[in-house]
């Protein structure tokens, strides 16, 4: 799957269109400013580096971020009708929504991936970008939220733990916050899972329509 230039140009005013719609002042402008300011290599980021993962092509990050923030929404009304308790707003889990990969960035100074060299790992494991190893090492949340940091963003303890924990038990070092059994330690918010499930559905729809139908090609 591939992206014409009139789709990551829609994709990135639609994007910049939500910051506008959701988050309020000054975060907004704060946002505005750093996403802007660096608009061609958010607009060309992959989401991931291999084509077997999801969206691993130029403008696959923000049409990734796109569909996560519609899929929390709408998952945020299903929670909603099952009663869900009222403990977080609409700003904190758009926030979240846009800022849950913000990591895949890199850091001010340096691309997280940068374009594959070796033809050999690029033909037989797909691996379209290569790691930028000038990047010190964080786990995408983290540096995400370092990022914000730098960038003097406030954040909800809501939105701090939603995009921590935004990989859910995929990422062993969560299990502390979501495998607890005791009351007290437990996510006061569900607002973590909504923004989880958002994440997974959007990525398991983006790996069907870039993957799943190479499984089922006769052999050549």
């Amino acid at each position: 799957m591939n992206l014409t230039p009139e789709q990551i140009l829609e994709n990135w005013n639609r994007f910049l269109s939500i910051i506008d719609q959701y988050v309020e002042s000054p975060r907004k402008e704060q946002l505005l400013g750093f996403y802007q300011q660096y608009e061609e290599r958010f607009s060309l980021m992959p989401a991931s580096h291999k084509s077997g993962y999801h969206n691993s092509f130029p403008g696959g990050y923000i049409d990734h971020v796109l569909r996560v923030v519609d899929a929390s929404l709408e998952l945020d009304k299903v929670w909603r009708s099952f009663n869900c308790k009222d403990n977080y707003t609409t700003e904190e889990l758009v926030f979240s929504a846009i800022n849950h990969d913000l990591g895949k960035f890199g850091d001010f100074d340096h691309e997280a991936v940068i374009e594959q060299t070796d033809e050999w790992r690029k033909n037989k494991l797909g691996e379209m970008y290569q790691f930028n190893t000038k990047l010190t090492y964080m786990s995408v949340p983290d540096r995400g939220l370092w990022l914000l940091g730098e960038l003097g963003i406030k954040v909800s303890q809501n939105e701090y733990l939603s995009i921590k924990l935004h990989d859910g038990l995929y990422d062993q070092a969560n299990e502390p916050y979501l495998k607890s059994y005791m009351p007290e330690t437990r996510p006061r918010t569900s607002m973590i899972y909504i923004l989880h499930q958002a994440d997974l559905l959007a990525a398991r729809v983006e790996w069907e329509a870039e993957c799943l139908d190479n499984f089922y090609k006769e052999p050549v």
